[in-house]
């Protein structure tokens, strides 16, 4: 097997199972009555992601601005791998006594595929910022206690505001067997409103005045 070939088994395997991670927030999203609650335990799988040094799209695309253009690619990987863990684990729970799940999941599905393009990009791009701020405030935070508030608060804002994240509904459209033309469309328009949102810190903080 050639290095390149190693590579990308790597990056794929990583964001597959970062897919499982993201499914494991939703399912205990979903499963909780109360909302607050709900959205601190979907920290959860971010959490996982992040310390086990698994492959998240939102996470990863904010360093594209420090990338060598062929980074793409390995972002179109980790997205690829990401919809693979999350609907695998979607399918997966639809089998079991808790599917019932998919119920709650379709009622926020309509709520999304009812709203218009634009808001659905401008959701988006907020939440790309905020999981930036999760994926660099872990990564460069000594404390470990601003550690976990750099993982679980970002998250929390997202849910409770109403952001878009696209891996997330990749498992909300799967559990909720929502899956058409519209869907994808709306999922390939958060995959770029996160994608931006996501570079936009890095973008702006380059024009920084740095202490030497």
């Amino acid at each position: 097997m050639s290095d390149n070939l190693k590579r990308f088994t790597d990056i794929l395997l990583r964001a597959i199972l970062t897919g499982f991670a993201i499914g494991i927030g939703g399912t205990v999203f979903l499963s909780c009555d109360n909302k607050y609650i709900g959205s601190v335990l979907f920290g959860t799988g971010l959490f996982v992601i992040l310390s086990f040094g698994f492959n998240l799209f939102t996470g990863k695309v904010g360093y594209a601005v420090e990338n060598k253009p062929s980074y793409i690619i390995d972002l179109a990987v980790i997205w690829l791998g990401n919809f693979i863990g999350a609907a695998a684990m979607a399918y997966m729970l639809l089998c079991t006594r808790i599917s019932g799940i998919g119920d709650k999941a379709q009622e926020i599905c309509d709520i999304k595929l009812g709203d218009d393009i634009l808001s659905i990009f401008i959701l988006a791009f907020f939440c790309g910022m905020l999981m930036f701020i999760a994926a660099d405030g872990y990564k460069t935070i000594s404390n470990p206690l601003g550690q976990i508030l750099a993982v679980f608060l970002p998250v929390v804002v997202f849910i409770l505001s109403g952001f878009e994240h696209c891996i997330a509904n990749m498992f909300y459209f799967t559990v909720a067997e929502a899956w058409s033309v519209k869907s994808l469309g709306y999922l390939i328009i958060m995959t770029l409103g996160n994608a931006l949102g996501g570079i936009f810190i890095p973008t702006v903080r380059k024009g920084f005045i740095k202490k030497q």
